[in-house]
Parts: structure tokens; sequence; C-alpha cells
């Protein structure tokens, strides 16, 4: 199952009234891990950066000058996400600035059922705490020290590991499957992260194994590590 995780940073709080994206950031999950594949662009918002827009994103007319307009890279954002759900923490923000800026260059919007909100999923896990993804990173101790200023791309990063958190750890549904494997040669309908070319050594030390040893001889034949 593929997801993207996804984030972005604006001139304000309404498309409508002159505010815009100057960054989208987002990471694929596939089966919940990390792929190490991100999406990540600094865009030109064709105005000026509002002076408290400048001190949460510490972005500037000058840094975005030279950046490529929304409407260079719209379609390269919908290619990246796809159909796959798209996991934003307060939704209903991002996915207004993204549609009114697809609507504009006459693209296909990104339905609400496509989006997650985390926000909503954090609210009604933790009713009456905080909920912001700072209050979530405290919450389930992830570290966020790096996030002095709100980045797309880090913002993104950060709040993957909070979603993972927030459904019930890094694998939720304990790896279980219904679908049948497939047959020997065949690719696998679903990415699975890959083993280690060269196993991790034992961190059991010599006299933890023989003291192991010893009390499994004292079960007797049954014993479970005495079965092939």
């Amino acid at each position: 199952m593929r997801e993207i995780v996804l984030d972005t940073e604006t001139t304000g709080f309404d498309p409508q009234t002159g505010d815009r994206i100057v960054e989208i950031g987002a990471v694929e999950l596939m089966g919940h891990v990390a792929t190490g594949k991100t999406y990540h662009q600094y865009i030109n918002p064709e105005r000026e950066m509002p002076a408290e827009a400048f001190e949460v994103h510490g972005l500037g007319d000058e840094f975005l000058r030279d950046k490529p307009k929304f409407a260079a890279v719209g379609q390269a954002f919908l290619d990246f996400v796809g159909d796959s759900k798209m996991i934003i923490h307060n939704a209903a923000f991002d996915m207004k600035f993204l549609n009114f800026e697809l609507a504009k260059m006459g693209l296909r919007q990104l339905p609400w059922e496509q989006a997650i909100d985390t926000l909503a999923i954090a609210r009604k896990k933790f009713p009456g705490s905080p909920s912001s993804l700072d209050a979530l990173c405290r919450r389930f101790g992830i570290d966020n020290s790096s996030r002095t200023l709100h980045g797309a791309l880090l913002d993104s990063e950060i709040l993957a590991e909070v979603y993972l958190e927030l459904i019930g750890g890094k694998q939720p549904d304990f790896g279980l499957s219904t679908q049948a494997a497939p047959k020997a040669g065949e690719p696998s309908a679903e990415w699975s992260p890959r083993p280690r070319p060269t196993p991790l050594a034992s961190r059991l030390s010599e006299k933890e194994n023989a003291a192991h040893a010893e009390f499994v001889s004292k079960l007797g034949g049954d014993a479970l590590w005495l079965k092939d």
C-alpha cells in the first residue's frame, strides 16, 4: 500500500485573499515503511512574503525569486502523488491551497477522500489534549529538535513518524495479510523491505548463551528450543 505524507508552507491562511504556496514536501511510504523517495519543491508565490510568514518559514523574497511558479511544477506534483492516500496534518488547510492552484491550471483537483487527516485522528484518540505536530512529537518521544523553522520536507518526515505512532506503531497490522503469496519467480504486488545482505551479529555474550543453555536443559526433551 502506497501512501504520501505531505506538508505545504504558505504565505498566509487563505488563497482566496492572495496567499500562495511557497514550499511542498512529501515522503513516500510503502506498507507503512519510508522508501526514501521524496518530493520537495520551493515555489515562487508571485507576491511578497509577509513578515510574519518569513518568521515562521525563514523563506524570503530573495530566496524565492528564482524558484519555479506553481504552474511549472503542478503536473509533476500530481504525478508523484498519483491516487495514493495523502497523510496530512490539518488536511483541510493544505488541500484548500493545493486545489486552488490545481484549479487555476485546469488540472484535476485532489478529492477529499484521498486525504487522511492526522489532526483529526489525534483529536479523536486523545480528546482534550494538544494535537499540534510538536505536541504529538512530545507525546510519542519523537525527536523534533531540528524543527526550529517550519519546513515542508522536514515536517513531512516528522509527520510520517507521528502517523505511524497514531495508527499503532511501525507495524500496525503486524505484517499480516490475507493476500496469497506470489509463486516463485513472480513479483509481489506489495513492496516490502529487503532483508539485510549481512545478518546482524548476535548481541548475546558467551555467558548469556551458556546461562540460556543451562536453563533449557532443565526443561526436559519437550522444550520448544529443542525442537526443529
